[in-house]
């Protein structure tokens, strides 16, 4: 199997473990095959990929979209490292509300599923460079977000003052975010 998943505490998160086969010429892994993400609970198409580079500190986040072209994520870290989270905001989930976080880097080379109905963001704990699958195509109208450091939440970021756009700078709490996800 080129592949462990292991389901986190919000078990609908998954954190995907690819096996890297290494030899003296350098390393070779699979990073995604339907049929083992199938498998494993990940039931989704991927239909768009996105490259983001990252200077150290740069926090981006926490960032959905909202349905019907609500984005399911796989994340990867091809350079640099970073601490990656979701946030259940699927209205009636037993972890509504609540995260998890992973270090994603260029040196364990994990993946972090994050499916649709969930805020995400990270913030780069040096110059990092991530890439991510998507299950739909970015639509700006029905773009949303959460402000990162939302007491409600309670996220244990990292850093305390990370670089931040205008816009994330101005996201809504929690409470004030539109959101039109429903626990299944």
């Amino acid at each position: 199997m080129p592949f462990s998943f292991r389901k986190l505490e919000i078990p609908d998160v998954i954190l995907v473990e690819p096996k890297v086969f290494i030899d003296e010429r350098g390393f070779f892994m699979e990073v995604y095959k339907a049929t083992e993400f199938e498998i494993n609970g990940i039931k989704y198409s991927f239909i768009q990929d996105n490259h983001s580079y990252s200077k150290k500190g740069v926090l981006r986040g926490l960032h959905y979209q909202l349905k019907p072209k609500a984005q399911g994520k796989l994340v990867r870290c091809i350079k640099g490292k970073v601490w990656d989270v979701a946030v259940d905001i699927r209205k009636g989930s037993p972890w509504y509300g609540r995260w998890v976080g992973e270090l994603l880097s260029e040196e364990n080379r994990l993946m972090l599923w994050i499916p649709p109905g969930f805020a995400h963001g990270f913030v780069a704990l040096e110059d990092s460079e991530i890439i991510y699958k998507c299950t739909e195509e970015y639509d700006p109208a029905l773009e949303r977000g959460i402000l990162w450091n939302d007491q409600a939440l309670a996220i244990d970021w990292p850093f305390s003052n990370p670089i931040l756009s205008e816009k994330d700078a101005k996201l809504p709490l929690f409470k004030d975010a539109e959101n039109n996800f429903v626990y299944e």
